[in-house]
């Protein structure tokens, strides 16, 4: 692996993944678990936002303090199941703007098919942070990276709660541009491409489908 993946090891962070890993935790449980994650996880993908001086009138006197600067960030969910994570950062980012790139896998092929797409514009200004819960085969993420780069996307980073090293090989060699950053690097995929030991299928679970 490269200097492109970030482990996110906070003790919180790995604790609410462990109860969204148990089969016994509900759907509400688990979308519940799952906003409050990705926004503690939004904290390590964001530390290095760039600031500008402002001047400011606090209650007491005028001071010089740092806000964001540059473009508004662009949150792009690949759905389904990165749905879920796009409350928990916008709760921080609220005025990011945010777009959807639309997959399924194809069950036979494992392979992704795109059926929407909408996404802000001027790409090539923001910082651009695609969410997926799972990070499997990764054939999902590249396309969807794939397309955001036609879009424009110049600077992109990848926010997944758990990752294969399999998806996260085939993202780095398609795209050894974008950071990966994860809660967990699992151990491998199953026959059927499902992470191992992993949480199922994020958006079955989240949706209380399948």
């Amino acid at each position: 692996m490269s200097q492109n993946l970030t482990i996110i090891e906070h003790p919180l962070v790995q604790h609410k993944l462990t109860l969204m890993r148990r089969e016994e935790t509900p759907a509400s449980s688990f979308r519940q678990l799952l906003w409050e994650i990705s926004m503690l996880m939004t904290y390590e993908i964001t530390r290095d936002l760039p600031l500008q001086e402002v001047t400011v009138n606090t209650p007491v006197c005028q001071t010089k303090s740092p806000l964001l600067s540059g473009k508004k960030l662009a949150l792009v969910s690949i759905m389904r199941a990165g749905n879920g994570l796009l409350d928990g950062i916008l709760e921080l980012i609220p005025a990011a703007r945010v777009g959807f790139v639309g997959l399924y896998r194809d069950e036979e092929t494992l392979e992704p098919v795109e059926y929407y797409c909408k996404v802000p514009d001027q790409l090539e200004d923001r910082l651009v942070i695609a969410v997926d819960p799972m990070l499997a085969t990764g054939n999902s993420s590249v396309a969807a990276i794939s397309r955001l780069k036609d879009e424009g996307a110049k600077e992109i980073r990848l926010l997944c709660l758990v990752a294969a090293p399999e998806g996260v090989t085939c993202v780095q060699k398609a795209h050894p541009d974008v950071s990966i950053y994860t809660a967990s690097l699992d151990e491998r995929l199953n026959e059927k491409g499902y992470i191992v030991p992993g949480l199922g299928d994020a958006g079955d679970r989240m949706f209380g489908t399948g």
